[in-house]
């Protein structure tokens, strides 16, 4: 049990450091958009390379740590990241940021499959859905401190010299992540874990229960295009409601720390209601919650966005959790990478179909439009109500 909180650790340590990375572009975006007189699809196009990045490497990666294993390709991967955003702190223009930030966001691909596997193999015969909560709730930790640290020391250091300081975070932490693995002997290899040595190999992608899944990543892709979308777009709302660089540091911090609290949370909501009635309490909350803050003043948008962010973020952490409900697993890698290319996927796309939009009628309307489209996941729990979908909820 030593050993498997150890690799725990690693992983959790990866999954900081490349939310990080990913989420200090939303304190960037305005910064940019000020200093290269970017559009708003521009603004997005950013985005969109850099998590286009990260969902091309998604499946890629899975298959490779299948054969390889994971250490190498999570630090390889991490380092990758790291040095995408060093060039990025050099850049001049445009069109050299968007290269920089299309390679940190392939590096960045490795993360989620390789890690979420390293997890799972290391809890195979323990609390695998609470480590699991817990590496996710690491990411959301990266995500608080990462962009309240960069907000902070953008008017002493600059976003060049900021970026790059993080970037050099990156870097060691690639180099302390394939230490400790090598160390604890994990993801040296793509053999199955002890439990899996005496059972049958599945074929394809393991995935049990075809249609549970599919209507799981329905809900996935649209949970993640709105969250992304919103994110992208939430610090232009608020500066045209007054607020400063500094000031959208610490609305996304305070997003972010309901976040973390909701995935813990709705982790638990999940285990004593179920997955379904969870998922249709955190996205109705987060849809209302959006509309909600296009009608109010500054202020009340502050104090309402960690209650929007740990229904935002929570759903999420109840959708990873039940992946691994509904897949073999000698098949854990590709099954969650495919997963991830989902989501991530929506989540590269939707900045620059939302800046388009933006472009044409205004935040405003993006966000109400973001607001509305939250309420498209409904119809996809359905699927999930059939008995061998998932498992029962704990009675209280």
């Amino acid at each position: 049990m030593r050993r498997a909180r150890a690799v725990l650790a690693t992983a959790c340590g990866a999954h900081f450091i490349h939310d990080g990375f990913s989420d200090i572009l939303y304190v960037l975006l305005p910064v940019w958009a000020t200093e290269f007189g970017l559009s708003f699809a521009q603004v997005g196009l950013l985005k969109t390379l850099y998590t286009g990045g990260m969902a091309s490497f998604q499946v890629p990666a899975g298959l490779l740590a299948e054969r390889r294993g994971e250490a190498r390709l999570l630090a390889a991967g991490t380092a990758v990241t790291a040095l995408g955003f060093l060039a990025a702190g050099l850049t001049g223009g445009f069109l050299a940021l968007l290269a920089c930030l299309a390679i940190g966001g392939l590096g960045s691909g490795c993360q989620h499959p390789l890690s979420s596997s390293l997890v799972a193999k290391a809890y195979e015969t323990g609390p695998r859905r609470t480590a699991l909560g817990t590496y996710n709730f690491s990411g959301d930790l990266g995500k608080v401190a990462v962009p309240a640290a960069v907000a902070v020391a953008l008017p002493w250091l600059g976003w060049r010299h900021a970026v790059e300081v993080y970037g050099v975070v990156g870097l060691l932490a690639a180099g302390v992540i394939l230490l400790l693995l090598s160390r604890l002997g994990a993801g040296y290899d793509g053999r199955p874990s002890p439990t899996d040595a005496h059972s049958p190999r599945a074929g394809g992608w393991g995935i049990r229960d075809p249609r549970a899944y599919g209507a799981l990543s329905a809900i996935h892709v649209i949970d993640n295009s709105t969250r992304t979308g919103f994110l992208t777009f939430l610090p232009f709302l608020l500066i045209a409601k007054g607020a400063s660089v500094q000031s959208v540091g610490l609305a996304l911090m305070l997003v972010f720390i309901g976040g973390a609290v909701g995935k813990f949370a709705c982790g638990t909501l999940a285990d004593r209601v179920g997955v379904i009635r969870t998922v249709v309490i955190t996205e109705i909350v987060t849809g209302a919650g959006i509309l909600l803050l296009l009608t109010v003043p500054l202020g009340a948008c502050l104090a309402a966005l960690p209650l929007l962010g740990i229904a935002l973020n929570g759903t999420s952490s109840v959708l990873y959790g039940t992946v691994a409900d509904l897949v073999s697993s000698d098949r854990r890698a590709r099954s969650y990478a495919i997963f991830y290319t989902l989501g991530i996927g929506a989540s590269a796309l939707s900045p620059f179909a939302y800046g388009l939009l933006s472009d044409w009628g205004g935040v405003r309307l993006t966000l109400t439009v973001v607001g509305l489209v939250v309420f498209l996941t409904l119809p996809f729990t359905l699927p999930l109500r059939q008995p061998s979908a998932l498992p029962a909820p704990h009675s209280a």
